[in-house]
């Protein structure tokens, strides 16, 4: 019986190999981890359940997404009593009472002056929201965005991402110039102290905006620690010192919280707090439901209300989407996860800081909170190695503990684990992560 054939009951057949048939009906640029590709069946806290029969400690969280881990009461029973009234999806048509109440938590949230939310379904969503707004305000399709960046999969969000690894088409409805200044690791500038850096970085967005650009440039977007880009940080005020050449300009700032927001930094609630600026637009996505689909854009009301033409999200704000966004914020609040992000990035960092010392295949630790990138190079060269982070993903593995990959060049380790994260698990994955690396490191050299 091949898979399309049909048992006595009329179904369908669905046996064989499971990757097999991904590779058969999914697009082959859907990118799979490890050799022999995982399949998630099962999930508690911070592990979860193979359909190899294994348990991982999860050290990326769906890429951040399962902000509170697997199986948290507080979300599957808000949801269930959302299914128990039988309304799954209205559409914006109709009015949303948790949607409101969400709306009113995150504008105040945002520190946003008379700041209002628009609910879509992802960051990419958000993000070309974010463009409209701008664009419409300015009636201008000039953007900036910085090198290394990454903002969606949509084609105006394709179109300011600086990563050539995800920007799949030279077409664009939006004309972008690039600056300096997310990825510090391999910058001309990297040498310099963190008070140059900045300067070096603002003289050089002067600069594109004079030479690339019209003048009237809708928004400047960024992401406060670069996602995709492997956990790239820049020095803390640097966006705030670019604010100072935008407003001059009357450009919009677009700050892109996809993975940054809900206290994963550790020290504040949203990236952009750590820069002394305040954003014209924000947007979010990722984990503020834990797990469950979503993605908004705050902006300031006039931006908000500047478009004329009707709009709506059909499953944008969905009652579900609602319900478990609202129970996640209670507990993110009364469990202070944001000051488990600091305590436990802390610890994180510094393990991996002292292994750095002793190996000469990690180039870079950086991040904040919850929030690391280990970017790895050939042994003792600033050379990206891609097959060093491969190598590390399936040595974590096999000793029970999933991380991430990412960056430019697919060379940086990136670890994202749930913001309930033990300080149990955190030496746990800390000790099983400096093996993999230590492994790595002896079969490189």
């Amino acid at each position: 019986m091949t898979s399309t054939d049909r048992g006595g009951d009329g179904s369908i057949d669905r046996g064989g190999d499971l990757l097999a048939r991904h590779r058969a009906v999914m697009p082959n640029w859907q990118a799979l981890y490890y050799d022999d590709p995982l399949e998630i069946v099962g999930g508690q806290g911070r592990r979860i359940t193979g359909g190899d029969g294994r348990t991982y400690l999860d050290f990326f969280a769906g890429i951040l997404s399962n902000s509170l881990g697997y199986g948290v009461p507080e979300i599957t029973e808000a949801v269930r009593r959302q299914l128990d009234t039988g309304v799954v999806h209205t559409s914006t048509a109709y009015l949303g009472r948790a949607q409101v109440e969400y709306a009113e938590r995150v504008a105040e949230l945002s520190g946003i002056p008379d700041a209002k939310v628009f609910f879509v379904n992802s960051g990419t969503e958000a993000n070309e929201a974010a463009l409209l707004l701008t664009t419409h305000a300015r009636r201008s399709n000039q953007v900036l965005a910085l090198r290394n960046s990454y903002h969606g999969r949509a084609f105006a969000t394709v179109a300011i991402t600086g990563n050539r690894s995800w920007g799949t088409s030279s077409l664009s409805p939006v004309h972008v110039s690039y600056v300096y200044g997310g990825y510090r690791y391999r910058s001309p500038f990297r040498h310099l102290s963190d008070a140059d850096y900045i300067e070096a970085c603002v003289e050089d967005l002067r600069d594109v905006i004079q030479t690339t650009t019209a003048g009237d440039v809708a928004c400047m977007i960024t992401e406060p620690i670069q996602g995709v880009g492997g956990f790239a940080t820049p020095p803390d005020g640097l966006f705030g010192a670019m604010k100072q050449v935008l407003d001059e300009y009357g450009i919009h700032f677009v700050t892109d919280e996809v993975q940054t927001g809900w206290g994963r930094t550790g020290e504040h609630f949203w990236g952009y707090q750590a820069h002394d600026v305040v954003p014209d637009v924000l947007t979010f996505a990722k984990g503020a439901a834990g797990g469950l689909a979503i993605g908004g854009v705050v902006a300031r009301a006039d931006l908000m209300d500047g478009l004329n033409a009707s709009g709506l999200s059909t499953f944008g704000g969905n009652p579900l989407a609602m319900a478990a966004a609202n129970a996640t914020l209670d507990y993110l609040l009364a469990h202070d996860l944001q000051a488990n992000a600091a305590k436990l990035g802390a610890k994180l960092m510094s393990g991996l800081r002292a292994l750095a010392d002793g190996t000469s295949i990690v180039g870079d630790v950086r991040g904040k909170g919850l929030m690391i990138g280990l970017e790895l190079v050939e042994p003792g060269t600033d050379a990206p190695s891609p097959r060093a982070a491969t190598m590390v993903l399936a040595e974590c593995r096999r000793d029970g503990l999933l991380v991430g990959k990412g960056g430019l060049h697919g060379n940086v380790v990136r670890i994202g684990p749930p913001l309930t994260l033990t300080e149990d698990e955190a030496e746990e994955g800390l000790a099983i992560a400096s093996d993999a690396i230590g492994r790595v490191y002896e079969a490189l050299v």
